[in-house]
């Protein structure tokens, strides 16, 4: 509850309006069997004034518990409603401030439940404690009391009855709370293979996985499945039961005091109340049923809100430090790095400077870290030993304002939001003008393609830009990352899905129009590179080689052996 607390606080009048009608509503039920005797009882007697007056009395309380009836549902439901929307909300800033390894532990799989499935359990918790939780006391404690100021004789029968129903209640909410906190990560389970084969659709249907992927959604939907059928079969079980208790109740109580009613004509009306009391206790224990089982899900569902909402950022960025104007200098001064989860790390005693305006290349086998340095250079993630220096400053003293300012990363994936171009252009620069967009798509060789859509750069982007090829959404992704004109633009393979002729081309405009910008390329093939000042080459997470093109190829081993392989491939092509 140390979750919720906060939120209902924020809107503590509504809250308080839902439970005082919440306990006008109870009164008036309560009050309803207790007049209705009196009527039965002035019938009986034939005291006409009397039952005409009970009578307006009863309509009076029933005209309030549906006034009150009413306005508890509109005020609970929008404090339910307006808690889980700040809930939602919080959270979803919450996830914006966490670093990428952040989300990667959690999965966006996951996240994506715990900010719609998870909340929705947590506004159905408030909507039923304000309409149900709050009634159910009330109702229980006052019909037991009337039922026992009823027929005073009867109250052990009472007592039976609230044992039998608690202890058949107590066991399957018990047996119940396991299922919901399976069940909430089967929905995680489900959820991401669902996303992942929609996301993946075409190398699914590429390499005919359809019936794999089938099997495993089968496999875990029904397990999910095979829960919710037990849950079922517990609430099959647990109603009739409460029920069954309940008439046994009532037709002893009928059978011992029907005896009597020859001798004693008032003990019809008292029977009447005595009954609607009984069923009153056996609704209040079967709310209390409900709600035990249903909180227990959307108690779980608080826990793993509650694990994002206080999870800690691995990464903290100094907001209140001023915003910085820096230049292209890198520096890298003994720069160690492991993966979150990893024993090894990827990134030893790195070392190496760049000087503003430079073009550093960045070349070596596969998983020799050269994506993990752009990352590291766009502080995605932080060293664990040594320091990233951009503009002479360590980025982790940054305003996260100066990083993004100075530091473009384009990736080899390339991610475009559905909208316009020229919404995706503007994530970077919000106030760009069309020629400012002209001048980026220009160097990306990204305009040949936009200036023959009828739209430009209003053209819309479709969910995962599926209306764009490989090659265009990566001339876009550089074309974002070169509009806000910064000091260092680093391209992660971001050429790799493009052809010879426009990769060139590229690579011609940033040297001719951005002379003036640190450059940092990192990609697979030596062509890429060839013509940057300077060339690192990586191997095994250490920096074996720092030259030219020409020094590296008459001196570096490593460097020899990754331009032969290529050499060889294209000549074998």
């Amino acid at each position: 509850m140390r979750v919720i607390w906060p939120y209902v606080r924020r809107h503590a009048g509504i809250a308080t309006g839902a439970v005082i009608t919440t306990i006008l509503q109870a009164a008036t039920i309560l009050w309803q069997p207790f007049l209705l005797q009196k009527v039965l009882a002035a019938i009986i007697a034939n005291h006409q004034g009397v039952v005409l007056n009970l009578g307006v009395q009863l309509l009076l309380v029933a005209l309030l518990g549906i006034v009150a009836g009413i306005l508890n549902t509109v005020w609970a439901a929008q404090t339910a409603v307006r808690i889980a929307a700040d809930m939602r909300a919080d959270l979803f800033q919450r996830v914006q401030r966490f670093a990428y390894a952040d989300i990667e532990q959690f999965s966006a799989s996951s996240l994506g439940v715990r900010m719609t499935n998870d909340i929705n359990q947590v506004q159905m918790l408030v909507m039923s404690i304000l309409q149900i939780v709050l009634r159910v006391p009330i109702t229980f404690v006052g019909a037991l009391a009337l039922a026992i100021l009823a027929i005073p004789s009867l109250w052990w029968l009472l007592v039976v009855m609230i044992v039998v129903i608690g202890a058949l209640g107590v066991f399957m909410t018990v047996k119940m709370g396991g299922y919901f906190g399976k069940i909430q990560h089967y929905i995680d389970e489900v959820n991401t293979i669902a996303r992942e084969n929609m996301m993946g659709a075409r190398v699914v249907k590429s390499f005919n996985q359809e019936d794999a992927q089938l099997g495993s959604f089968n496999q875990a939907s029904g397990q999910m499945e095979t829960l919710s059928i037990k849950i079922g079969y517990a609430f099959a079980v647990m109603v009739p039961g409460f029920f069954m208790i309940a008439n046994v109740v009532v037709g002893i109580a009928v059978l011992m005091i029907g005896n009597q009613i020859t001798s004693h004509p008032a003990y019809l009306a008292v029977i009447t109340s005595f009954v609607g009391y009984v069923l009153q206790i056996l609704y209040a224990f079967m709310n209390a049923a409900f709600i035990a089982t249903g909180a227990t899900r959307a108690f779980v569902s608080l826990g793993r809100i509650g694990e994002v909402l206080r999870h800690a950022p691995s990464m903290l960025f100094p907001n209140q430090a001023p915003v910085l104007s820096l230049d292209g200098g890198i520096d890298l001064r003994d720069v160690t790095f492991t993966y979150p989860g990893d024993d090894a790390p990827i990134l030893q005693h790195v070392n190496f400077k760049v000087r503003p305006g430079e073009m550093l290349g960045i070349v070596g086998a596969t998983g020799s870290g050269k994506s993990t340095l752009a990352q590291l250079l766009g502080r995605l993630f932080d060293p664990d030993e040594g320091a990233v220096m951009v503009g002479g400053h360590d980025l982790r003293e940054l305003n996260p304002r100066s990083i993004r300012k100075a530091v473009a990363v384009v990736l080899q994936r390339s991610t475009l939001f559905s909208g316009t171009i020229a919404s995706n252009l503007r994530q970077v620069r919000p106030d760009a003008t069309t020629a400012d967009m002209e001048w980026a798509a220009k160097i990306a060789q990204a305009a040949e393609f936009i200036d023959q859509l009828p739209e430009r750069f209003d053209a819309p982007v479709d969910e995962r830009a599926a209306n764009f090829s490989g090659g265009q959404k990566q001339r876009l992704s550089i074309t974002r990352g070169l509009i806000g004109q910064p000091a260092v633009l680093v391209l992660d393979d971001a050429t790799s899905a493009l052809d010879a002729r426009s990769e060139k081309r590229v690579q011609e405009a940033l040297a001719r129009d951005l002379g003036h910008m640190t450059t940092v390329i990192i990609a697979e093939k030596i062509s890429s590179v060839m013509h940057a000042d300077r060339i690192l080459v990586m191997d095994h997470g250490r920096v074996v080689g720092n030259g030219t093109h020409a020094e590296l190829s008459a001196t570096n081993k490593a460097y020899q052996t990754i331009l032969n392989s290529q050499r060889s491939a294209e000549e074998v092509g």
